[in-house]
């Protein structure tokens, strides 16, 4: 096994789910998982701080210990931990309690590798994953949702349009092309809408937004 390949922990109490999702990645040329556990108080006892995992793939309903729990406990301990949750239909409720303990993204469990592969190289490079397929089922949730809409400062045109595009998963520079603007200028938007929205991350924002119907997708 190369020692620059992506460490990935999976963390799942479905054993049949786990091994092949592990045989799937194992076959990817610079994937390596390399930490399994079957609830959250397991994997906590293995983490460690000086070695973690690369990535995390936490699934969000386990025994003992959930992911919620698990997830925020693994973000005390390791504050720039890169935890992805696993989630299947009908979890929308527990989206918003992972989004605060410290998850960079949501992966559906009957995605695609390529979309796992996809998930994992996003969250490496720093950005938020959300599962186009997931988006959508928020979405419709939140429409039928009688729900109050949080209360926020007044977002720009050009924060809306930043908001959009950050929504679709782009990057930065990536955003910078689309709307001719400098990438300095996208990051200077991007902090004005985490700070007006009160998100600790992308993902947080991602949420904010589809709460409160700033984007359609």
């Amino acid at each position: 096994m190369k020692s620059d390949n992506i460490k990935v922990a999976l963390v799942d109490d479905h054993v049949l789910f786990r091994n092949g999702l592990k045989l799937l990645l194992n076959n990817e040329p610079n994937i390596e998982v390399a930490m399994e556990a079957s609830d959250g108080s397991i994997f906590l006892s293995q983490l460690s701080v000086d070695a973690p995992p690369d990535i995390v793939l936490m699934d969000i309903s386990m025994p003992n210990m959930d992911g919620i729990e698990t997830t925020r406990l693994a973000v005390e301990r390791i504050p720039n931990i890169k935890i992805i949750a696993l989630s299947m239909f009908g979890e929308e409720d527990y989206y918003y309690k992972m989004i605060s303990a410290g998850v960079k993204g949501f992966l559906l469990k009957n995605s695609e590798i390529n979309d796992v592969k996809e998930a994992i190289a996003q969250v490496m490079a720093g950005n938020s994953y959300f599962s186009q397929e997931l988006l959508y089922n928020v979405i419709k949730n939140m429409r039928q949702s009688k729900e109050v809409p949080e209360e926020s400062e007044t977002l720009s045109k050009r924060e809306l349009q930043v908001l959009g595009e950050i929504c679709k998963g782009l990057s930065n520079q990536e955003i910078a092309d689309t709307l001719f603007i400098s990438k300095r200028t996208v990051d200077k938007h991007r902090a004005n809408l985490l700070s007006k929205t009160n998100s600790k991350n992308t993902a947080n924002l991602i949420m904010y937004a589809i709460k409160n119907k700033l984007i359609s997708i």
